[in-house]
């Protein structure tokens, strides 16, 4: 009998992880229908759209309804008045030079993250953080790419990149060659960055193992030390060997209108199984043009007002905002006798457990005891086991009530 449907979806473990968590949720309220949640699990946004952003939106929708400019399918790689905007803000003023041509206008991240790996082998090897987003790996386990899952909650074909607390979170180098790699600094979950000196090591790396970065960097705009890179290419070398991810979501609280980025340069080349270069700028265009119409003209105007003098004012406001939510988070658990790690240059708080503690369990335990939502960090790998994650994207008064709960809470 002919196999029709792809058997590696089989091999996904569960549910997406925030799914899950949604569905844990949805079953307390059914049996608690008057339970006053407070949710930092999901990083979604919670300040409205800013003044700027919201304007531009009018106007682009006033275009669209007038013949004269009035628009139909745009190019699937993005408007040039975004393109020219997101070169001049996110690289020019940090000394990098890209052409129209690498950047790659879209609907998100985790879509661009996702679909990117159809552009290699499927028998590429492939390594990514422990703990990591589960993007990351489930995508390359629906390819194909992974082996089984193990009893030890990890797929045989992957190389693993442990990062914990001892390594200061910043994995080590694989001890064999990966053709791809998936780093993401700051990082989700732990809330960690890795320094220049660090990336520098994994762009060398790249270079001798002729591998592949996959940079994800859709909370740069949270960095608050200035000796951290807000993009990998201010590392010397990167534009041959990585790919950059950068998202409006969490920076303009874009997580509604869907609108994010990222750049394929056209030094990356890699080599085809008869031994030939080929372009992977190239090779994305044609995947974009092939299986994306591109992102509405409307949302892409909107993105173009973040980068204005009184949108950029906005958009930080809206950023000290939920990294003063952050500080509080970070500083309450503190107070109340934990050891927490993150919440300095992003946005997420990596919660260590008192030892002992199964995160997936501490899920129902937070919710049955303080009506706080938060993300086991297990879900995120086995690293991630003992850990959970808070983020910072709450109200400020459910972000200092959510504390005010924890710490008086009795964990046995």
């Amino acid at each position: 009998m002919n196999t029709i449907i792809n058997n590696n979806y089989g091999k996904l473990p569960g549910s997406y992880l925030f799914a899950h968590i949604r569905q844990k949720v949805d079953a307390y309220l059914a049996k608690n229908p008057n339970a006053d949640i407070i949710r930092l699990g999901i990083g979604d946004v919670t300040k409205p759209l800013t003044k700027s952003v919201i304007d531009a939106l009018h106007h682009a929708v006033d275009e669209m309804g007038k013949a004269e400019s009035f628009r139909g399918y745009g190019p699937e790689q993005g408007y040039d008045f975004l393109i020219d905007t997101i070169i001049e803000h996110e690289y020019t003023a940090r000394g990098i030079e890209l052409d129209r041509s690498e950047v790659f206008v879209s609907d998100g991240s985790k879509c661009d993250v996702a679909h990117i790996q159809e552009l290699f082998s499927q028998s590429c090897r492939v390594a990514i953080g422990d703990p990591v987003y589960p993007v990351y790996l489930d995508s390359n386990v629906m390819a194909g790419r992974t082996g089984e899952l193990g009893a030890n909650g990890r797929f045989e074909g992957l190389t693993y990149l442990e990062c914990t607390p001892s390594n200061g979170f910043a994995p080590s180098l694989p001890s064999s060659p990966v053709e791809l790699i998936y780093l993401c600094s700051p990082n989700n979950p732990t809330g960690t960055v890795l320094s220049h000196d660090e990336l520098t090591k994994w762009v060398r790396y790249a270079k001798e193992n002729n591998a592949v970065i996959m940079y994800d960097s859709a909370y740069s705009a949270y960095i608050r030390d200035s000796k951290i890179p807000r993009s990998i290419y201010e590392i010397e070398g990167a534009k041959e060997v990585a790919i950059e991810f950068k998202s409006f979501s969490k920076t303009a609280g874009f997580t509604g209108l869907r609108c994010a980025f990222c750049v394929v340069p056209k030094e990356l080349k890699r080599l085809d199984n008869e031994g030939n270069y080929q372009s992977l700028n190239e090779m994305w265009n044609r995947h974009q043009s092939t299986m994306f119409n591109g992102v509405s003209y409307v949302v892409q105007r909107a993105a173009q007002a973040v980068y204005s003098k009184e949108g950029l004012i906005e958009i930080q406001e809206n950023v000290d905002y939920y990294m003063e939510n952050a500080r509080i988070i970070r500083e309450g658990l503190i107070l109340a006798g934990y050891e927490v790690f993150g919440g300095e240059n992003a946005p997420y708080i990596w919660w260590r457990l008192p030892e002992g503690i199964d995160s997936m369990e501490f899920l129902d335990i937070l919710l049955e005891s303080c009506q706080v939502v938060g993300t086991p960090g297990v879900g995120f790998g086995p690293c991630g086991q003992g850990f959970f994650r808070l983020t910072a994207f709450g109200d400020r008064q459910r972000t200092l009530e959510a504390i005010d709960r924890i710490s008086k809470m009795k964990i046995s």
